[in-house]
Formats: structure tokens, sequence, C-alpha cells
């Protein structure tokens, strides 16, 4: 091949795009999973001011765990599916830029083989 093909920079690329977006769909369940969490954690708050529950020490150091650890965790993955989101959409950029600098021929142009 041509040192200025770039099939193989492509192949490099198109890997780091499916990296990309599997990073991107597991922060997607993490931040879902992190808004389950914090809507939790507050609803177990609720239930134990109205006295539905019981009040607990315990309980009640628990749901607010529950709500910071996901406040946490949301924000934090939230930025990463941000980051990862951006490179995905450079590195897509970038793929595209390279298949349109391959000369590409019609099928009709190729030389007949016999058969």
């Amino acid at each position: 091949m041509a040192e200025d093909d770039p099939t193989d920079e492509i192949s490099q690329i198109e890997a780091r795009i499916r990296h990309l977006a599997e990073v991107a769909e597991r922060c997607r369940k993490i931040v879902l999973v992190s808004k389950a969490a914090i809507g939790g954690g507050i609803a177990l708050l609720l239930l134990m001011m109205l006295g539905l529950l019981g009040s607990s020490p315990v309980a009640a150091l628990g749901s607010i765990a529950l709500v910071l650890g996901g406040i946490v965790s949301l924000g934090s993955n939230v930025s990463t599916l941000q980051q990862t989101e951006a490179a995905l959409a450079a590195a897509e950029v970038l793929r595209s830029d390279l298949i349109g600098r391959i000369d590409l021929r019609l099928v009709d142009d190729a030389p007949m083989k016999l058969v």
C-alpha cells in the first residue's frame, strides 16, 4: 500500500470510535442508576419525615448517603459523558476526512476479471 493510504488509520479510528461508544453507553447507564439512587434516597427521607416508615437514625443516614452518593456519581459521569461525546464527534470528523481523501472508484470502472 502507498504511504499516504489512510486505511490503517481509518481502522484505528473506527476502533477508537467503538471504544468511545462503549464508554458513553456505560456512562449513560451509571447516570440512570445515579438518578434512581437520588430519587430513592429522597423518597426514603420523605417517608421517614411523614412517619410512614418509622424513624431510624441508620435509615436517615443511609438515605442521606444515598442522595449524596448519587449526586456525586451523577456529576462525575455527566461530565465524563460530555467529554466522551466530544471526543467521539472529533473522531468521526477525522474518520470522515480520511475517507474523503481516499481515491474511490466506481465498480463500473474496475477491470473485469475472467471467470
